[in-house]
């Protein structure tokens, strides 16, 4: 359906003095703080984990060396979705408007809902990660039970949710380290970037930023910060919808990706029988995450 001139009755007479609405700041590649930004060619993206060997034995003296075998374990599969809007004009929409380029208007304003989609896409992993977004082992991105073929479970969580302060945030970077790979093996992993949503800011403020402890009367300095655990600081998220929650990025790589398989584009054309004149605009992209230990995701409480 076209916009016509009964949706735009007050563009069509004198005497409007401002129009407003559409001129909103609007957040922006927030999205990059997460992921890791790759290009496709094709409808969907695998990428497969890859298990090393076990601990090396002690080989007795006179004795056959051991073997070990390596096997694939899980694969991650990043399916590319479209993300489209349009919208039309009438010509003498067009042509009665009195006070400004309809066009220019409302293209700014499709813009913008591209971008607030795909901000929306890439929170979703996020917001969604310890129930129905599942990792490529077909578990709760955010879980404590990532199987491993050692045998032992990998946790990228609490098993109680927690806010966020100096406690858990102490404990979530304890287990980041202790993390281990597909067969049980330490890896030197440490976060880099912490996630918030905007509600935690101020409580992620004075958590990275103090020289001393927060809501202690201990003269203890701030470990977090003297030891510069997280590097990156931390990142405001606009689109996370649980406002106690925090997340993790580590250094490990492969983790949390973005597929980009054709950028924005736009394009308009005109009907020849109706006059009206019709504006797109067309994405395709995944999110979505490889391995698992590339991002450490605390629930609040």
């Amino acid at each position: 359906m076209a916009i016509s001139r009964a949706q735009l009755v007050k563009e069509l007479e004198p005497g409007l003095n401002a129009l407003f609405g559409l001129e909103y700041k609007r957040y922006e590649n927030q999205h990059a703080e997460i992921y890791t930004t790759e290009s496709s060619d094709r409808a969907f993206e695998e990428e497969v984990m890859l298990s090393g060997f076990a601990n090396a034995d002690v080989k007795a003296e006179g004795q056959g060396i051991s073997y070990d075998d390596a096997q694939e374990t899980y694969t991650a599969r990043y399916t590319m979705e479209t993300i489209a809007l349009a919208f039309a004009i009438t010509e003498e929409a067009i042509e009665d408007n009195l006070y400004d380029r309809l066009s220019s208007r409302y293209t700014k304003a499709l813009a913008r809902s591209m971008s607030n989609a795909k901000e929306v896409k890439g929170a979703a992993p996020l917001n969604n990660g310890f129930t129905t977004f599942l990792s490529g082992d077909q578990v709760a991105l955010f879980s404590t039970a990532h199987a491993t073929i050692s045998g032992t479970n990998v946790a990228n969580t609490f098993a109680t949710a927690a806010d966020l302060n100096e406690t858990s945030l102490e404990q979530a970077l304890i287990d980041v380290a202790a993390f281990t790979d597909e067969r049980g093996l330490r890896i030197a992993a440490k976060a880099v970037k912490m996630i918030i949503p905007s509600a935690n800011q101020f409580n992620a403020e004075r958590l990275m930023k103090s020289q001393g402890r927060t809501q202690t009367a201990d003269n203890d300095i701030n470990a977090i910060n003297s030891m510069g655990m997280v590097p990156q600081g931390y990142r405001v998220n606009n689109f996370l919808t649980d406002a106690d929650s925090f997340y993790l990025i580590t250094d490990v790589p492969n983790g949390m990706k973005m597929f980009s398989r054709t950028p924005l584009t736009t394009s308009m054309e005109g009907d020849f029988d109706t006059g009206n004149v019709r504006y797109k605009a067309r994405e395709r992209y995944a999110f979505g995450a490889s391995d698992f230990r590339g991002i450490y995701g605390v629930e609040g409480a």
